[in-house]
């Protein structure tokens, strides 16, 4: 089959791979009909290198049909079409029966949580999902069954998206008609925004720099600040009494702009051997923390911070001083998706369209072409904002 690999830094391939088969009585095989890049796959792009190996195989919001499944699972046959939500969770463990699918005690990797598919050594070395076929551990609770008849897109993103967007909004704990402000506005920002104001927000400000972003926001109710154009602290305070946000979605993470000093960072830990710059990025702090600073300023007092963005370094600076002074409560973590996706499908299946999915994805692409769809989003060109990969 075919599958996108990872060969190195910034250097992802399209090749030939042998087909997977199943390996487990709880596995099933499923042919892939959409596949989307994550800007988390960015940091395997380019970051967290020193975590992957020549040839694993990317992706982790996959949906298609079922080929083929093992004996013990019976919640799907083939023929279904599913989403694939990228926790790889058993369902049953303690942490499961919590709701904390992310933490699945049955498939995690010592001293992390549950494993991903297609998310490197860290996370269970799983192959993931941008190809033409996917064997999908624990499918006898994982995939997602949805209905024919509507375009891949408006489910596609029920993999990580959406539950991840609104994870990060319940994690944000808005007040009725209060306010809430997003930093980021890639897919993950643009979904929680668009929740936020779905779930009851009385106002949502948007905060980024790339102009086809911020137009986006806008055509959806968001209130917009263009970081490059002001002092955003100073903007949303102008709009909030003085005060700020009740609420800040963090949906950055490690890379953000204006962060010189962890830019310089992740330069000298990509350049060194894979376990030193492992080393490195588990001792040290080596993300870009502007967005995080940014987040901690714009909340109010005794507010909320929740950070889905996602981060590496072991022993980044915070501060602490002025967050403990602040009563600032903050939540953060992998989404637990099989926890969210059933108050979000009756937002899908119905003849409208109230989160807007339809108007997420800048470009479908073949899977040959994915180098130069990883190459188009990591820089943001051609108004890149969310891409779909076809098999």
């Amino acid at each position: 089959m075919r599958a996108v690999t990872w060969q190195g830094p910034e250097d992802v391939r399209t090749e030939n791979v042998p087909d997977p088969q199943l390996r487990e009585p709880t596995d099933a095989i499923v042919r892939i009909t959409s596949t989307a890049i994550c800007g988390s796959d960015l940091h395997l792009y380019s970051v967290l290198g020193m975590y992957m190996e020549p040839g694993d195989i990317l992706g982790h919001e996959p949906m298609g049909v079922v080929e083929e499944v093992g004996s013990e699972v019976t919640a799907i046959v083939p023929g279904d079409r599913v989403v694939i939500p990228f926790n790889v969770s058993c369902g049953h463990c303690y942490m499961c029966r919590l709701n904390y699918y992310s933490q699945c005690e049955t498939t995690q990797t010592p001293g992390h949580g549950g494993a991903l598919l297609g998310y490197t050594k860290l996370y269970g070395h799983v192959p993931g999902g941008q190809a033409e076929y996917l064997r999908v551990p624990q499918a006898h609770f994982g995939p997602i069954r949805v209905p024919d008849g509507l375009p891949d897109e408006r489910f596609l993103f029920l993999s990580d998206v959406l539950p991840t967007a609104w994870q990060a909004v319940a994690d944000a704990d808005v007040p009725p008609a209060g306010s809430v402000a997003v930093v980021g506005l890639g897919p993950i920002g643009q979904m929680a925004a668009r929740i936020a104001l779905e779930r009851g927000a009385g106002r949502v400000f948007g905060l980024d720099l790339v102009p086809e972003r911020l137009e986006m926001a806008r055509r959806h109710g968001v209130e917009t600040v263009d970081v490059s154009a002001c002092d955003p602290v100073e903007a949303v305070r102008a709009e909030t009494e003085g005060r700020g946000t009740d609420s800040v979605i963090e949906a950055v993470g490690m890379e953000a702009h204006g962060s010189p000093v962890g830019a310089l960072a992740q330069r000298v830990v990509r350049a060194l051997p894979d376990p030193l710059a492992r080393r490195m990025a588990e001792q040290a702090g080596v993300d870009r923390m502007s967005a995080l600073y940014l987040a901690f300023e714009l909340v109010r007092r005794a507010g909320a911070v929740s950070i889905s963005g996602v981060y590496g370094g072991q022993a980044d600076p915070l501060p602490m001083m002025d967050l403990f002074d602040k009563a600032v409560q903050i939540r953060m973590g992998q989404a637990n998706v099989r926890r969210w996706t059933d108050a979000i499908m009756p937002l899908l299946t119905g003849d409208e369209d109230p989160l807007g999915v339809g108007d997420l994805t800048t470009h479908v692409m073949s899977l040959d072409d994915a180098p130069l769809a990883y190459e188009l989003f990591q820089q943001k060109r051609d108004g890149a904002i969310k891409m779909v990969l076809r098999p």
